[in-house]
């Protein structure tokens, strides 16, 4: 007798939605495995934010066809919370700021319980925390210290499906490295496949974020679709050289011939 495999983590099917009365996403068809990192690239409005969006339950994101499932489960009914307790996680391009709660309590919400002072240690040594322990959470931040904010919280977590919106976003090249190395060890980037645990979604534009994180599969969203996929470094240099007009033709001609 033969054990069955586990399904996927993550599988979107013909995902349409709209904001407001403008239809975003027209149609994604998505599948991550447990311990992959998929790394979507596309030009600006082309729906990559919305798709973060949607899978983590955001408000004002309606999905008009489709549907999510992680870990088989539908996710159409479940709000925030509930997807966050289930093992959904997201750094987003601009945090928001939290009035009256220290980043040491969103730490134990996240955790879902009291963090020991062993493990904000170790947050702080891995991001450099310091006093930004003890402020409101991203109140004042620098751009940098908003980062490594999200990313102490995403540690404490520890999802079993991570979102990176734009890591490297307005953060210097110091920054940069202290979080994709954080990103890194999350995702255990070093291991094998079969080795992991959790899998990563990452929407980057520059692709320097890569330099310090493994990531498998690359995908570009244009106009609403995945046109096409590849390695994430030979999509980067492709885009860089040629644009993504070029990489959807490209993609399109395959298909085609």
């Amino acid at each position: 007798m033969t054990s069955e495999l586990p399904g996927p983590l993550l599988v979107i099917e013909d995902l349409h939605v709209s904001v407001g009365d403008r239809e975003i996403l027209r149609g994604v068809d998505l599948t991550i495995q447990e311990g992959e990192t998929h790394v979507l690239l596309g030009p600006n409005g082309g729906g990559k934010s919305t798709l973060l969006n949607t899978i983590v339950g955001m408000p004002g994101y309606r999905v008009t066809g489709g549907r999510i499932l992680f870990k088989g489960v539908d996710l159409a009914d479940l709000e925030i919370d509930e997807r966050a307790r289930m093992g959904i996680g997201i750094a987003f391009q601009r945090p928001p700021a939290v009035r009256g709660v220290r980043l040491r309590q969103m730490l134990e919400v996240a955790a879902r319980g009291e963090v020991a002072e062993d493990a904000i240690a170790r947050l702080d040594e891995e991001l450099n925390l310091g006093h930004m322990l003890e402020r409101d959470v991203n109140m004042g931040f620098s751009g940098g210290e908003a980062k490594r904010s999200e990313m102490a919280q995403l540690l404490a977590q520890m999802p079993d499906l991570a979102l990176f919106d734009e890591p490297e976003s307005g953060v210097d090249l110091d920054n940069i490295a202290v979080v994709g190395g954080a990103m890194n060890a999350l995702l255990k980037g070093e291991a094998r496949i079969s080795e992991r645990t959790r899998a990563g979604l990452i929407i980057t534009h520059t692709g320097h974020i890569l330099e310090f994180v493994n990531a498998d599969v690359a995908h570009v969203l244009y106009s609403g679709r995945l046109a096409c996929k590849g390695n994430p470094l030979d999509l980067i240099e492709e885009i860089s050289s040629h644009g993504y007009d070029a990489c959807v033709e490209c993609k399109l001609c395959q298909t085609l011939s």
